[in-house]
């Protein structure tokens, strides 16, 4: 009997030192992922949300700023579409968007920290330009980063507003 005992516990000893190892290994394969995934902007290293040398032109009333797309294909399909004049819908007090009549292909990824001047895929189709900084658990595909979104919120205003975006 104290045979049969051992033997019990050397078992459960045994599956508790595999589990403990499989979830070691499962919590830090995941970390690893979400850090590269939810990393702010301007620190990606993959290819996919490296800023590409395209830069449009973003007009709002007589305010001009300059945005730097990123190099990948959601960003591509963005491209093929400008120009664009867009009326542009108030959200949240931190966001403008606007939905397109056909989708774009997305790469979405759990947005962490919003930055103003983010310009983002929501869904499949709609575009966001954010101006105010704040974190996020939504999903966004991101399209390109305004270079210096000093005066946005200001050029944006409180209620909806028409935007046009080119190629420089």
């Amino acid at each position: 009997m104290r045979l049969h005992f051992n033997f019990k516990t050397i078992v459960m000893k045994t599956l508790l030192t595999i589990f403990a190892v499989l979830l070691t290994i499962l919590i830090c394969n995941a970390s690893c992922s979400k850090n590269e995934a939810t990393s702010p902007v301007q620190h990606h290293n993959n290819g996919s949300n490296n800023p590409s040398a395209t830069k449009m032109k973003i007009k709002i009333g007589t305010a001009v700023f300059t945005a730097t797309l990123y190099d990948h294909a959601s960003a591509n399909e963005f491209k093929a579409r400008l120009p664009l004049t867009i009326q542009m819908t108030e959200l949240n007090g931190n966001e403008k968007y606007y939905d397109f009549s056909s989708s774009l292909p997305k790469n979405a990824s759990v947005g962490g920290a919003i930055k103003s001047g983010d310009i983002m895929l929501y869904g499949s189709n709609v575009l966001v330009l954010f101006y105010k900084n704040f974190t996020t658990t939504y999903s966004y595909t991101k399209l390109a980063h305004i270079d210096n979104p000093a005066g946005l919120a200001d050029a944006l205003g409180a209620g909806n507003v028409t935007v046009k975006i080119e190629t420089n």
